[in-house]
């Protein structure tokens, strides 16, 4: 059976977990969305095993606009498991990614989109962060540190929009927190980073599902990881071949 996202140039992942009051909004985003998009393009929604009415929420909007579709996971498996499961359904030559709280706003992908046939990742800037300054200085640590770890010279890695390649995306080697280390992770394959200025906007719905804890913790134990990985890391060149 052929993989609609195969008939676009572009697909879009939206993970979700627990955003019922979001999806009203996140249609609407899309619908309005889809039609200015630079390139043919899709959403393909990945619930994260929601406890809420997410998924009911999700299968009637994809029933009433062709160009979204959505997969279900039985359990939560977080944020990169989402990420990845979405890279891996996906068969359009790009691949994007922005998180459901829309903070951040799918206009703006062809302000990537326009990077992309030259870079195999354009991530986003958040300009103007409308996060509490407690947040914002949580991150600024976060971004020097694993600057310092990883040799990366991505500004903002955690900002929810991003496009890449999608050969580029499938070769990723995938971990939990992979999503904090996409710049690495591309640069780690000789790719090409962009970085471009984003909108960022308050969120208006639903909880932040991000505490201090994993925010700190997780992603500071996870920069020993990726350096552990890099230091590892199989790069070949295939000279010749009689397949």
């Amino acid at each position: 059976m052929t993989n609609k996202t195969s008939e676009y140039q572009f697909t879009i992942i939206v993970p979700v977990y627990n955003e019922e009051a979001n999806m009203p909004a996140l249609e609407r985003a899309f619908t309005d969305y889809l039609p200015t998009a630079s390139m043919p393009a899709c959403v393909l929604f990945v619930n994260d095993g929601s406890a809420d009415a997410s998924l009911s929420f999700l299968r009637e909007m994809c029933a009433r606009h062709a160009n979204f579709f959505y997969i279900s996971f039985a359990h939560n498996a977080g944020l990169s498991a989402a990420i990845k499961a979405g890279i891996d359904y996906c068969e359009s030559p790009y691949v994007g990614y922005i998180d459901a709280d829309l903070q951040t706003s799918p206009e703006d992908f062809n302000l990537l989109l326009a990077e992309a046939p030259d870079h195999e990742l354009v991530t986003g800037i958040r300009v103007g962060r409308k996060d509490t300054r407690w947040k914002r200085i949580q991150s600024r640590i976060a971004n020097r540190f694993r600057r310092m770890m990883t040799g990366d010279t991505a500004q903002d890695t955690g900002c929810p929009l991003k496009v890449l390649h999608t050969d580029v995306a499938r070769r990723i080697p995938f971990f939990r927190g992979m999503h904090r280390f996409l710049p690495a992770l591309v640069m780690l394959q000789e790719g090409r980073v962009a970085q471009i200025p984003v909108r960022h906007f308050p969120r208006v719905a639903g909880k932040s599902k991000f505490s201090f804890r994993n925010r700190s913790v997780g992603p500071f134990m996870d920069c020993f990881a990726f350096r552990w990985m890099k230091s590892r890391y199989i790069r070949y060149d295939v000279e010749g071949s009689n397949l």
